[in-house]
């Protein structure tokens, strides 16, 4: 049933029936099949005999329960996994991730949803983490294609609202809001949420209740014992768990190699503060990530305290901020809040922008500023601008183009390494131990990164005492089989990456790609000839036409052995009796292409147009 759209200050979500409240020492929670009703006996370990004949117990395999990640491994977002058991499956999480410099037009990369859409008869829901790009982004296409009921905190949902929104999918998907503690059943599963500091509001970690055993999904997370909005990360029901029995341990690596533990929230306000002293008589102009609410929180609050307004720019900035007030996530004094068209009424001194681009992204709001194609923003000796966030691996130059364009046009530009305006939402090595102490897992499967990264966790998982022989790294589309006694790889699936290409989903692949990087590198060549359908004779042409290879003003003479060229290709073909277009085009092809190498050394697409008359 679709719920409906939602209120002023809650999203259209339905709270499931909680199942249980904290855990007291004297209640046991309930396993996965309790969770639908059942009473379960603890499974009794058969007896054997060993050769003294004394009698050992041997742990009895249980209804094994799969493990498939989608995305997520041995790359940065687009996180996904799917848990299965008989018939029963759920997904955890289901994001995007942003195209590299190869991908040349693509807007977007999501997982390849294709085992989930074949299997979509079995999908009992849909869990999400926290409100993340890379883990909710590729949710709107997953539910065009299968209907399942999501499930998730408040502002995780409201931003999942913003989405389906604008994908037309608002009131025809069940959103249900969770609490950290709460249980849900998903089939033959429980899963139970257990909450977590992160960068953004409202993250949840999930301990899986399944008739194999526990396992436990951090998602993303650090250790933040002074968190700028509510509680620190629920490590006693962590430890609980580990009391109990925990079958395997999924975990955060992306900063599995950095030592120590990540800086709180709050030393970035520390830094605000003595920045926007510094900042004087001038505009502040602070680029974060859009989702970064507990930052945007401290920038409100210190332009309050120094009388500052504040004016948001960029769309994904606009819209966060919006919802996060809409939901009391962000708390925003009454008069602080400014449009962006109106900062012109008032002096530098008086005004904070808050802007996406910290990522340097080409059409984003920091970027056009630097460029000085803003259309409400100019940039001058008088801005005193922060890049609060570090550079994610691969954006580092356009960062720094970002950075050299504003310091050329007068401005005093702070980021990262100067001072300390940005720290990590993710956890550093000695926070990961401790949820490998807590924990105690018998199986380990490092998640979240680049292949470095899950191999320095899985480093971590044997330095705390977790047999290596009990620990994998896989790979997106292996299926992991556990049964409570083994672990292993068992098969594949569909897995890989879907690109997004503006109203297309899937319509570029790496044929396309390869196109496309050919000829941004090496330009393009188009000889158009026309051809008496009769006799077979050039009635017009070989014409050639450069785009992207050479200046032909300047290239005449090449241009005009490349026409002979084609002529005679053609000519050739005739001659031999050739008639069939795509062997013509495929010799005009080989020759001209032939002729350009030898005399430029490059091999520019070429394209043959053939015209019968």
């Amino acid at each position: 049933m679709a719920p409906a759209p939602a209120a002023a200050a809650k999203p259209a979500a339905q709270k499931p029936k909680r199942q249980h409240s904290a855990p007291k020492k004297t209640q046991p929670q309930p396993n996965a099949t309790q969770a639908q009703g059942a009473v379960q006996q603890p499974a009794k370990a058969a007896d054997t005999k060993n050769k003294r004949g004394k009698r050992t117990a041997t742990p009895q395999k249980k209804t094994p329960v799969r493990i498939i990640p989608l995305g997520g491994l041995h790359e940065i977002g687009k996180n996904m996994t799917v848990i299965e058991c008989g018939n029963d499956m759920f997904i955890v999480d289901c994001g995007l991730a942003f195209p590299d410099e190869e991908m040349l037009g693509v807007d977007l990369v999501i997982p390849d949803f294709s085992y989930v859409e074949k299997n979509k008869e079995k999908l009992r829901g849909i869990v999400l983490t926290h409100g993340h790009e890379d883990h909710i982004g590729g949710l709107p296409f997953l539910l065009k294609s299968v209907n399942a009921p999501v499930y998730s905190s408040r502002l995780t949902l409201g931003l999942v609202e913003g989405k389906l929104k604008e994908h037309g999918l608002l009131g025809k998907v069940q959103l249900n809001v969770v609490q950290p503690r709460d249980t849900i059943k998903l089939g033959c599963m429980a899963v139970e949420f257990i909450h977590v500091n992160h960068s953004i509001p409202d993250a949840l970690a999930v301990a899986i209740h399944t008739p194999a055993g526990i396992i436990v999904m951090t998602g993303d997370f650090k250790i933040d014992s002074t968190p700028i909005e509510g509680d620190i990360i629920d490590l006693a029901r962590f430890g609980e768990l580990g009391n109990r029995g925990v079958l395997a341990l999924l975990m955060d690596s992306t900063n599995a190699a950095k030592p120590g533990m990540t800086m709180s929230e709050r030393k970035v306000g520390e830094s605000f503060s003595n920045l926007f002293q510094r900042a004087q008589d001038k505009r502040i102009i602070i680029a974060s990530f859009a989702s970064n609410i507990h930052r945007i929180q401290q920038i409100v609050d210190y332009a309050v305290k120094y009388k500052r307004k504040v004016a948001v720019s960029g769309r994904s900035m606009i819209n966060v901020v919006a919802k996060a007030t809409e939901l009391g996530y962000l708390k925003i004094p009454e008069g602080i809040l400014v449009e962006i068209e109106g900062i012109n009424r008032y002096r530098p001194d008086q005004l904070v922008i808050i802007t996406t681009g910290s990522q340097g992204e080409p059409m984003s709001a920091l970027t056009r500023m630097a460029m000085s194609d803003h259309r409400k923003v100019t940039v001058n000796p008088n801005d005193f601008i922060i890049i609060s966030a570090s550079p994610i691996p691969g954006n580092e130059k356009l960062v720094n183009r970002v950075i050299n364009e504003l310091l050329k046009l007068g401005a005093e530009v702070i980021y990262e390494k100067m001072y300390e305006v940005h720290v990590s939402g993710h956890a550093c090595q000695e926070e990961l131990k401790m949820i490998l102490g807590l924990v105690k897992p018998k199986f380990f499967i490092p998640a979240h990164g680049e292949y470095l990264h899950l191999k320095k966790n899985a480093d971590l998982a044997v330095a705390m005492g977790v047999d290596r022989k009990n620990i994998l790294i896989t790979e997106i589309g292996k299926v992991i089989e556990l049964d409570g006694v083994d672990m292993k790889v068992i098969g594949t699936v569909p897995a890989g990456r879907v690109m997004v290409d503006g109203l297309g989903v899937g319509d570029v692949g790496s044929i396309v790609l390869r196109d496309r990087k050919h000829l941004a590198e090496d330009g393009l060549i188009i000889v158009v000839t026309a051809i008496d359908g009769q006799t077979g004779e050039i009635v017009a042409g070989p014409d050639v036409v450069s785009r992207g290879f050479v200046y032909v003003r300047e290239a005449e003479d090449m241009m005009a052995q490349t026409r002979k060229i084609a002529k005679k290709a053609v000519e050739t073909c005739m001659a031999n009796n050739t008639h069939e277009w795509g062997n013509i085009k495929n010799k005009i092809k080989d020759d001209v292409g032939d002729y350009l190498w030898q005399v430029t050394k490059r091999t520019p697409m070429i394209l043959p147009v053939i015209q019968e008359i």
